[in-house]
């Protein structure tokens, strides 16, 4: 019998609560994808450009006017040069830049230390590098980082500590003085950062993202990763990039070469062509998203639902308390889902040893008008 190098691992929530959805008509609002097309504009090039024949492998390290445009977007939103050839890799998805980034950081014996609740695919990519997460939970009710426990976790074979933000599931965002408490723990030690910034541009209320990018001390041991699919809607298109000093962007296209080795190409066109043509495109979608969570939260007013505005992402937690007590978030999730036909996300998922008190969902609103309102409307009735 094959040994399994993931024994802990199952299908993942946001597969099992999509089919759920679609085997019993709820509307899906927990896997985190807009029922929306991306730009007009961005999917003509793109179907152009398979049209006219590029359709062969790329570049290993991405398209270069790609990683160019990549540079220029940075440039424009945190005043950073960073070199489009020796530190800007274009990857098939976040997940992928994940991995690799782990891969060529994680030796066996080594500690990373994440923080709860998490994006589920940190840990197995650790794990599957023979290493270890440390979990520390981040600190309720507004998932900050609790600063001490962060640093009673670091031991001497702590290598890796992930940061997310704005934050799945939660919306929290990190500020430039918690880069710089992180930059003070970390200096003079052998610790390197995986920032997973995908939803860098989905920040709302006037606030501005504070990127690791832009914090040069941490930047020197950091893999920055994003995502295109997040920003352009094409999130079925999986294609994103990670930033990083070049000797570390040499260590993880080592990685990158022999698990995907490139990108899909017509992408990469299409994407470069529109980022020329559209640079604005990033700077409007705050107010886009942000006009979506608060007709979302509006329509919740009147429910039982208990919330705070997410400051970040396309997500928005719930806290269930004044409804169903009785359930844990499992069981209301799948709940909501078979009798009153909504589907969310159950936040213990994302935690190694989740609060039994705490009784929150997530709802994504990264969708349409009519689909928010046709959701809000159910909730309203429970």
């Amino acid at each position: 019998m094959l040994a399994s190098k993931l024994p802990n691992v199952g299908t993942t929530i946001f597969t099992t609560m999509s089919q759920l959805a679609t085997d019993v008509g709820a509307i899906n609002l927990s896997q985190g994808f807009p029922d929306f097309d991306g730009p007009q504009a961005l999917r003509e090039a793109v179907a152009r450009h398979v049209l006219e024949g590029r359709n062969q492998y790329s570049p290993m390290t991405g398209l270069p006017s790609l990683r160019q445009q990549v540079a220029a977007k940075l440039a424009r939103s945190y005043g950073v040069q960073r070199d489009a050839d020796s530190e800007i890799t274009i990857t098939p998805g976040a997940t992928e830049a994940i991995f690799c980034a782990v891969q060529a950081l994680i030796h066996p014996g080594d500690e990373a230390i994440v923080l709860d609740p998490c994006y589920d695919s940190y840990e197995p990519s650790v794990e599957l590098a023979g290493g270890r997460c440390i979990h520390v939970p981040l600190a309720l009710p507004d998932f900050a980082v609790d600063w001490q426990r962060l640093s009673d976790a670091i031991g001497p074979r702590t290598r890796l500590i992930f940061l997310n933000s704005p934050h799945n599931p939660s919306g929290a965002l990190l500020t430039r003085a918690d880069l710089d408490r992180l930059a003070e723990l970390i200096r003079g030690r052998d610790i390197h950062v995986i920032s997973d910034e995908v939803y860098e541009h989905l920040i709302y209320d006037g606030v501005q993202h504070a990127s690791l990018l832009a914090h040069e001390e941490l930047y020197q041991r950091a893999f920055v990763v994003s995502s295109f699919g997040k920003t352009y809607h094409v999130t079925g298109w999986k294609t994103g990039y990670v930033v990083a000093p070049p000797a570390l962007s040499a260590e993880l296209r080592k990685i990158h070469q022999y698990v995907n080795f490139c990108g899909v190409m017509p992408l990469q066109h299409g994407l470069a062509e529109f980022m020329a043509a559209h640079p604005g495109h990033v700077e409007e979608l705050p107010a886009f998203y942000q006009a979506k969570r608060d007709l979302f939260c509006d329509l919740l007013a009147a429910s039982r639902f208990a919330f705070t505005r997410s400051p970040g992402t396309y997500f928005q937690l719930v806290d269930y308390s004044a409804i169903r007590p009785d359930l844990d978030d499992v069981a209301m999730a799948q709940w909501l889902t078979r009798e009153h036909g909504v589907a969310a996300i159950p936040v213990s998922v994302f935690c190694q040893a989740p609060d039994p008190a705490q009784r929150l969902v997530r709802f994504c609103f990264a969708k349409r008008e009519e689909t928010l309102r046709q959701a809000a409307e159910k909730l309203r009735q429970i």
